[in-house]
């Protein structure tokens, strides 16, 4: 679907199509354990998270340049392009970089050159969001912020800070330190929680980390309370319908809880989260939940809007407005 749409919860890493996974693997004189990308694509059946990370982290090792990772942000802006995506607002995890050799510095300069000529060559403003892995320690998250100082905006192209991998037994309080120092250099704050973890995760991201967006969210709605919180305070959930499915927290798409959730008064968006791996891109899961939950033009259209008020674009808030205007102009197909 075309609608002009901003992308909140993506993660760049998770854009490693099979073929570039190949190509790279070439380049760099890796051996990848398929015989080819269909075999590869088999391997993309997951029972749940651990099982989808455990695939995520070991294709990551054909990563190893600048000119990787710029590949990498290049053929996603691309295909985003394509399906209507007007903003990125990206998530990359460093550490699990660091822990295999390759430096934060060889990452960002590979993405940010990517995305400097992203609007140029794709229409596409970004923005980049660090994420600490919540299953490594709270030692290792403060040492990779201090290791990313040189790259933070306003010189650098990383904007903030996000909090993903493992949920289950790593509740966000774990990094109330990190988020505090991230806060204090000036960094917007958006954390995972409420996929697979509890509501309580949301909460305490909330109040211990101070986030602005919870990405996922999708357990709130077991907390009335919490659900009437987030109404309150206009707080953004980023939503991955086709990865929901994907990895099991919601049985198949048309019993997803997106249309309650509007219903609620929730902001609400639509992702793609990993889409090489989840089966499709922004416009493909608007698609999919426009089809699978029967949503009306204006409803996709809400949720289009609802993007870019999520966004973090305070600092250029005539490109929002003209963003919004876009959406509002969108004339829907059959």
């Amino acid at each position: 679907m075309h609608l002009p749409k901003a992308e909140l919860h993506l993660h760049i890493e998770g854009t490693l199509e099979p073929e570039l996974a190949f190509a790279l693997a070439a380049r760099n004189g890796i051996t990848l354990p398929y015989a080819d990308t269909d075999e590869l694509r088999k391997a993309y059946e997951f029972a749940d998270l651990q099982s989808f990370l455990n695939l995520y982290y070991g294709l990551m090792a054909v990563l190893r340049t600048e000119d990787d990772f710029a590949d990498l942000a290049d053929a996603y802006l691309a295909r985003a392009a394509a399906q209507g995506v007007r903003h990125a607002e990206i998530f990359f995890d460093p550490q699990a970089h660091l822990a295999r050799g390759v430096g934060i510095g060889t990452v960002v300069e590979g993405l940010g050159r990517a995305l400097h000529r992203g609007e140029a060559a794709h229409g596409i403003s970004t923005q980049l969001i660090m994420c600490f892995l919540r299953d490594e320690s709270a030692g290792s998250a403060l040492e990779t912020l201090e290791a990313a100082k040189p790259y933070l905006a306003p010189s650098g192209p990383i904007v903030g800070v996000g909090l993903d991998s493992a949920e289950v037994g790593h509740p966000p309080a774990k990094f109330r330190e990190v988020y505090e120092a991230a806060a204090a250099l000036g960094l917007r704050r958006v954390a995972h929680a409420g996929e697979e973890g509890p509501p309580a995760y949301i909460t305490e991201a909330l109040d211990v980390l101070g986030v602005e967006r919870i990405d996922h969210g999708l357990r709130c709605m077991e907390d009335p309370e919490l659900v009437a919180r987030l109404v309150r305070d206009r707080v953004p959930l980023t939503l991955c319908p086709l990865s929901n499915v994907r990895l099991r927290a919601v049985d198949v798409l048309a019993e997803h809880p997106l249309p309650a959730m509007l219903d609620a008064g929730l902001l609400c968006t639509v992702n793609s989260d990993d889409p090489a791996y989840f089966g499709g891109y922004a416009g493909d899961n608007f698609d999919a939940v426009r089809t699978a939950l029967g949503l009306s033009p204006e409803r996709l259209r809400e949720l289009a809007r609802n993007s870019f008020v999520a966004s973090f674009l305070e600092h250029d808030e005539e490109r929002r407005a003209r963003y919004i205007a876009e959406v509002e102009a969108y004339e829907f197909g059959a």
